[in-house]
């Protein structure tokens, strides 16, 4: 395997982390709205507790609490991601998220072992799809050496690994490995568990987007291999 392992990766000292964490947890908590806290855990299938914080709520606080601060090192994007993994509530993990997603590009490929840790840890689509699109697929275009650990991680046993994996080249558009893409979809087509083969049929329909013959006629050969839901997803918007 490349850079990503198994194991757990420590968090590192970081001031920046420091601040931002004060100023989430004064600022989140403040806000939080019990009443919809309730609804929110049973719709995300009880995963976390929730503080009750909408979208629009949530990111409004989060630019709040980002004010003024200094752009993140490496260091700082895994403390700050971690610390936030580590209280209960769903709302601190979709700021690291969102966190990671505008500062990835601060960061090497020793992250992937960051990433992976996350979406391994309290794991629901509402997090790995994100991760996966924007942080893992991130890393993966500025090194592609890193391609080689996708090959590892849609073997996995871990659900969620073999997923973002799947996912991990959903906004590539022209740039997609087309040859990965069809081959991980088919070292998935039987997996018994509906996440993965409802990701097997985004990918394809995202990809549909940019070169809809290639989906067609990858699926006109190997279609029978694949779950009725994943070719009902994959064809959605090119016909059937």
């Amino acid at each position: 395997m490349g850079v990503t392992g198994t194991g757990t990766v420590g968090v590192p000292r970081s001031v920046l982390a420091d601040t931002l964490l004060e100023r989430l947890t004064v600022t989140y908590a403040a806000a939080a709205d019990p009443e919809r806290a309730g609804p929110m855990r049973a719709y995300m299938k009880d995963v976390a507790p929730f503080l009750g914080l909408t979208t629009p709520v949530r990111r409004a606080l989060s630019r709040t609490v980002v004010a003024g601060t200094a752009r993140p090192d490496e260091a700082d994007c895994t403390a700050v991601a971690q610390r936030c993994w580590q209280l209960p509530e769903r709302e601190y993990h979709y700021f690291a998220v969102d966190y990671l997603r505008r500062h990835v590009g601060r960061c090497s490929s020793a992250f992937l072992s960051v990433a992976r840790q996350l979406v391994t840890t309290v794991s629901w689509w509402d997090t790995v799809d994100l991760i996966a699109a924007h942080v893992v697929g991130a890393l993966v275009a500025s090194d592609p050496g890193l391609k080689r650990d996708m090959d590892a991680w849609i073997v996995d046993d871990d659900l969620w690994v073999a997923r973002t994996a799947l996912l991990h080249q959903l906004r590539y558009r022209e740039r997609t490995d087309t040859e990965r893409l069809f081959t991980y979809c088919l070292r998935q087509s039987g997996h018994p568990d509906f996440f993965v083969r409802k990701a097997i049929g985004w990918c394809l329909r995202e990809y549909a987007k940019t070169d809809p013959e290639a989906v067609w006629a990858f699926l006109a050969r190997e279609g029978g291999r694949f779950a009725p839901l994943s070719v009902r997803e994959a064809l959605k918007n090119i016909g059937a």
